[in-house]
């Protein structure tokens, strides 16, 4: 059985930003704090021809297809996590390779993580809240947490002998 690649819905287009290696352009974004990475760009960056199928090696969690907005307008693009172009670094082993994972973990990245984002429309994402007495799921939206109504009495305890809830 084939593994197909997961499509993020959104209804933007995303501008990445454009790094350059040897004349050679990547494209790359953080979506929700995570580092993705065009896998063609890094398909030449390691010398390599790029096919699809070669993302079908990867986790589920580390290939995604991406709509980034170009000269040409909005494309989709097969988009690599920071682990799923590790991962590809270690199946396609070159020795040559190593600079582009020097150049990729200590320029790259934190020039990526320097810049501020962009909310996505301001979609929701999730979160944890922990403490001493426990955890639970959070939504961040429109910069506010939010907490299921269901969850309330293990953040509030209910005294008395009526619930509230």
């Amino acid at each position: 059985m084939e593994k197909s690649i997961p499509e993020i819905q959104v209804d933007i287009s995303l501008t990445p930003q454009v790094f350059t290696r040897h004349n050679l352009k990547l494209r790359a974004l953080l979506l929700h704090d995570e580092a993705w990475f065009c896998a063609r760009d890094i398909g030449h960056l390691m010398g390599i021809e790029w096919h699809e199928r070669k993302a079908i090696k990867l986790d589920s969690d580390q290939r995604r297809l991406l709509s980034l907005q170009g000269n040409g307008g909005a494309e989709e693009h097969l988009m690599l996590s920071e682990s799923g172009v590790y991962a590809m670094l270690v199946y396609h082993y070159l020795p040559e390779n190593r600079h582009l994972r020097q150049w990729l973990t200590h320029q790259v990245l934190p020039m990526l993580r320097d810049q501020p984002q962009l909310a996505l429309t301001q979609a929701p994402s999730l979160g944890l809240l922990e403490w001493n007495g426990g955890a639970l799921s959070l939504l961040h939206w429109r910069k506010e947490p939010w907490i299921r109504l269901r969850d309330m009495p293990q953040v509030v305890p209910v005294s008395g002998c009526g619930s509230v809830w």
